[in-house]
């Protein structure tokens, strides 16, 4: 009997006899749900309807957060990588400052302002912001909405408090029927927007206008890193790195598959994402000619059949002379021939050449990862194998962050608090920001005063 462990799309299949890893392999940027379209950055031009309303899509099937989400919540790494630089920008945590100009250079000036204050904590202020530091550092975007005071038009109009929303949550819009090319309103469900069966409750608010700021009880915000030649959101710096993410994540997968029960990892079995749509695609018009309700569980339990097959064709010295016959087709994309097929790879049982080639790739995938987060390798404490990183070393790596890598984050992930402090408080001339305890180079400070090591 089979044995067969899903792991986001990989598997590992175990028989009496032999075992495999087994995994879809990806064509240009497929990264499982963009599948269906090569070219997924360029959904410029792609609308989706709800009621009166055209939805800018988020990614060319619309759920690019969703795919980020798994993607990242799958790898050993990254999420440790996004936390550490959360972790970074927040330093010593959001506080209130004025700018002041001295000795011809830009310094903030820390203030207490207790009628802000006050506001800031009437609506937990801190928890909104840690959540937008977390959405930027995904997709380099917040969504957020005001509330204005119940009851203002007999007093004096106030935003009350600020909300954060999820971004596969929400998504930028307009009237089906304006001539108005730009977003005019933000949808927000409590589910999915990627799923088209829970966007009933959708709920669509207005953006928020800055020269009247107090049009709407209720009006949001989208505040995000501009992408070069995207329009709308943000291309994540994630990514680019997708790739590299999944190349890691394989390997935890091997190595499970290659050390339990002191099994021999013997094959390891990709095959093409085309192959499982069509498969798919015949399972459900089998059901609609059947009348049949057609179930995912349809698609997994043919999955489980077909690999078992593959396992017992696989197995045993009686089976030497059996042999498993394969198509290789070509798909032309654009100015790609793209060759699609499955691919059987016999893994020679050089443990130690295995281990050692698969670290190279994980410790390889490390690094383009932390490239691609845009985070340095001592920071997100990645070292090589037996080397340890000096103070020195990590203390001007953060000075160099904290000179560089955090006015722009802060920009985004502040405006919609800063804007509302600038109309609740016109003459207060406040704005609030991450603080940071900058370190000093221990060669600078006298012996009695530098930290010292634990013993």
């Amino acid at each position: 009997m089979a044995i067969i462990e899903h792991y986001s799309k990989g598997l590992i299949v175990e028989t009496p006899d032999v075992a495999f890893t087994y995994q879809v392999s990806e064509t240009l940027r497929d990264f499982d749900k963009l599948s269906n379209n090569s070219n997924t950055l360029n959904w410029n031009n792609i609308t989706n309807y709800i009621g009166d309303y055209l939805i800018f899509p988020f990614g060319a099937n619309n759920d690019l957060p969703t795919i980020i989400k798994d993607v990242v919540d799958n790898s050993y790494n990254v999420p440790g990588f996004l936390m550490r630089k959360t972790e970074l920008l927040w330093g010593a945590g959001p506080k209130l400052y004025q700018e002041k100009i001295e000795d011809n250079k830009d310094v903030r000036v820390r203030i207490e302002n207790t009628e802000i204050n006050n506001w800031l904590k009437s609506w937990n202020y801190e928890e909104y912001l840690l959540k937008c530091c977390v959405d930027y550092q995904h997709v380099q975007g917040v969504f957020t909405r005001y509330e204005l005071n119940k009851g203002y038009k007999g007093n004096a109009p106030f935003i009350s408090k600020l909300h954060h929303h999820q971004t596969n949550q929400s998504r930028l819009a307009r009237f089906r029927q304006s001539d108005e090319k730009k977003p005019t309103h933000i949808i927000v469900s409590d589910y999915n927007l990627s799923n088209i069966n829970t966007i009933g409750e959708a709920k669509a608010y207005p953006i928020f206008d800055n020269s009247k700021p107090f049009e709407y009880p209720n009006a949001m915000m989208y505040s995000n890193m501009y992408t070069f030649c995207t329009n709308y959101y943000s291309v994540p710096q994630l990514y680019g790195s997708l790739e590299w993410i999944n190349r890691s994540t394989a390997v935890p997968l091997l190595f499970k598959a290659f050390s339990k029960n002191s099994i021999n990892l013997k094959y390891h079995i990709e095959s093409p994402q085309g192959y499982w749509d069509k498969k798919e695609k015949q399972i459900k018009e089998n059901c609609a000619n059947s009348n049949q309700t057609y179930s995912e569980k349809m698609l997994l339990d043919f999955q489980y059949d077909f690999l078992t097959k593959i396992g017992d064709a696989l197995s045993g010295d009686e089976n030497n002379g059996k042999y498993i016959h394969t198509i290789k087709s070509l798909r032309v994309d654009g100015n790609n021939i793209i060759e699609e097929g499955w691919v059987i790879n016999v893994l020679d049982q050089k443990v130690k050449d295995f281990v050692e080639a698969h670290i190279l790739i994980s410790q390889t995938a490390d690094k383009a990862i932390a490239a691609g987060v845009n985070v340095h390798p001592v920071l997100a404490n990645m070292t090589d194998s037996g080397k340890s990183n000096s103070g020195g070393e990590q203390i001007y790596a953060l000075l160099n962050y904290l000179n560089t890598g955090v006015d722009i984050q802060e920009m985004i992930i502040c405006k919609a608090v800063n804007t509302a402090i600038m109309h609740n408080f016109p003459n207060s001339n406040v704005k609030i920001g991450f603080f940071h305890n900058v370190p000093e180079i221990q060669s600078n400070i006298s012996p009695k005063d530098r930290t010292k090591q634990p013993i």
